[in-house]
């Protein structure tokens, strides 16, 4: 699964056919999610469903990138709502159990997104299914342990997911603005904060950045494009 201490999203375990991201609003899971889904489907093994389940927020959602990742061959589901009003998007369950493709779920932000999860927990705690927890140091409501102990707890108990089948993922990401300084940092940040407690199963870095990370953290890297970016944004030097 890794590859010299890097790992991508085009080696996901072979028993592992669904992929759940959750996380507090403004960890990355969306970005993250994108990212995931574009591994997979560069795999050309099997047809790539993605549900955008995000109803917290009409703020970098995963389908305003959408074209993006049907241009790939990625089937993208979501559905239309106003405001913060609550959809279900069909097919989820039906999708979650079909043998045959992948499927990805982004879930909305905190315990509010997750309970629309809460319905599928006995196939989310199966083990083709790997649910991610996003946590970005950088958040002010990810910089002490008992927030995010707090947080995490409220997101089990809603979407009935079980603490042993969840997996960390550590995203210390400030942006275009982020450099390999603060990833490093980010890194330290959270194996002090949580890592005793449980591992992390990646760190999450922007592409450009990779070479320079992995040159002084042994950690497992998930390379990251970004696509979820203010337009006023741009990376530096761009």
């Amino acid at each position: 699964m890794h590859e010299q201490n890097c790992l991508t999203p085009l080696t996901p375990e072979p028993s592992l056919r669904n992929f759940i991201f959750l996380g507090e609003a403004g960890s990355g899971k969306s970005e993250i999610a994108i990212n995931f889904a574009r591994g997979l489907a560069g795999r050309g093994e099997r047809t790539v469903h993605f549900f955008d389940l995000d109803m917290t927020k009409p703020l970098f959602r995963s389908r305003d990138q959408r074209n993006v990742l049907s241009d790939l061959g990625v089937e993208f589901h979501f559905d239309e709502q106003f405001m913060d009003a609550p959809t279900t998007v069909g097919g989820v369950r039906r999708l979650l159990k079909e043998e045959n493709c992948y499927t990805v779920l982004d879930v909305g932000g905190d315990y509010i997104g997750a309970r629309s999860v809460g319905g599928y927990a006995p196939q989310l705690n199966q083990p083709d299914t790997a649910v991610y927890y996003v946590i970005n140091p950088y958040r002010p409501w990810s910089m002490t342990l008992e927030h995010i102990d707090k947080v995490l707890g409220e997101t089990l108990h809603v979407s009935h997911i079980q603490l042993n089948h969840l997996r960390l993922v550590g995203n210390p990401n400030l942006g275009v603005r982020t450099t390999a300084a603060d990833v490093i940092q980010g890194i330290q940040t959270l194996q002090e904060l949580v890592a005793p407690y449980k591992d992390f199963e990646m760190f999450c870095v922007w592409s450009p950045l990779c070479e320079q990370v992995r040159a002084q953290c042994s950690v497992p890297l998930l390379p990251m494009e970004l696509y979820l970016t203010y337009p006023w944004e741009t990376a530096p030097g761009g």
